[in-house]
């Protein structure tokens, strides 16, 4: 590629959001409705903010957003998708106009599902972007920028050979620093425990300012990822970041008694708002007290994500994809 421009932070301005909207409901072990109904929360309060388009995958998918009345506060987009997750099957937008499209194997071939690897293009074409084709596998989840050159990633995602093979931190850094204009690669080592994505940072960690990152604290004694918290506080320091930390959701379990990786860092950054996933009323409330601070001038909304976790294995960030450029 010619000519590479580091990707916009995410506190940049928003020209739109798009959001990913369920359509299979066999991917959601039954609790599809419910997550639609956080997503459809979700949807109405980022529209107060930014123009929304919802990614519908199928004429059902759309019917159900209409259903809902969702029409009437964004734009229902007919597009190929296979599960919501926009932030790794769509592609990375610069605000010169071009959208990235990295190859896309289903997470390292865990989930391979019909849509999905047909996203990042028609994101573009609806968009008006150009097209850039790239053969390495990565998703957007496992990247943060800060909007001056540096870029956080975990090296159990992007060092997994499920991805590209056998590639080195060398190799991995002279194509992020290629591709998206990067000029330097903090690597965190591991994700969240019973994290599919295998370890994506945007559960980990996240650039609030340039050279300024937020990663979370245990909450409670039981925090099941106090251990991966710890690791991450203390990688981030190292790099000369200035590091603030929020408290965690803590212990959050499915039905069956299964730690989730429910994660307050897979907050949406959009135009004069974030909003922050939460799992539980009081871990929730200190996180939304804590994440205030770090956003001057932006409203943190806190909603619901219980569902959209418990079925699908993410949160907000991860079915989100913004559109650089002013609204």
């Amino acid at each position: 590629m010619t000519n590479p421009s580091s990707l916009p932070p995410e506190w940049a301005p928003q020209r739109a959001l798009w959001v990913g909207w369920p359509r299979l409901d066999h991917e959601w072990s039954g609790g599809m409705e419910a997550a639609r109904d956080e997503i459809a929360a979700f949807v109405r309060a980022a529209s107060r903010f930014v123009p929304v388009r919802l990614a519908a995958g199928d004429e059902a998918a759309a019917a159900a957003a209409h259903k809902r009345g969702l029409d009437t506060v964004c734009e229902v987009v007919r597009i190929p998708t296979g599960d919501i997750w926009l932030r790794d099957t769509g592609p990375l937008l610069t605000e010169d106009g071009r959208a990235l499209c990295f190859a896309f194997n289903g997470w390292g071939g865990k989930y391979d599902m019909e849509g999905d690897a047909e996203t990042a293009s028609a994101i573009a074409r609806a968009e008006g972007s150009l097209a850039e084709a790239f053969g390495f596998v990565l998703e957007g989840g496992s990247l943060d920028f800060d909007g001056e050159g540096r870029l956080l990633t975990t090296r159990q995602c992007l060092l997994n050979p499920n991805r590209n093979g056998e590639v080195t931190e060398g190799e991995v850094e002279t194509l992020l620093k290629d591709a998206l204009g990067g000029t330097e690669v903090i690597w965190l080592g591991r994700g969240l425990h019973g994290d599919h994505t295998d370890g994506h940072v945007d559960n980990l960690a996240r650039f609030t300012g340039p050279g300024r990152a937020v990663c979370q604290a245990p909450y409670g004694d039981d925090d099941p990822h106090a251990d991966v918290l710890a690791e991450a506080e203390r990688d981030l320091r190292a790099a000369g970041l200035d590091v603030a930390t929020i408290p965690s959701p803590g212990r959050i379990l499915d039905a069956d008694g299964e730690v989730l990786p429910a994660s307050h860092m897979n907050f949406t950054i959009t135009n004069g708002a974030v909003l922050l996933p939460i799992y539980d009323e009081a871990s929730g409330a200190a996180a939304r007290e804590a994440l205030a601070p770090l956003f001057p001038g932006r409203e943190v909304v806190a909603l619901p994500a219980r569902a959209i976790l418990e079925g699908g294995g993410g949160a907000f960030h991860c079915m989100t994809r913004e559109v650089p450029g002013a609204a």
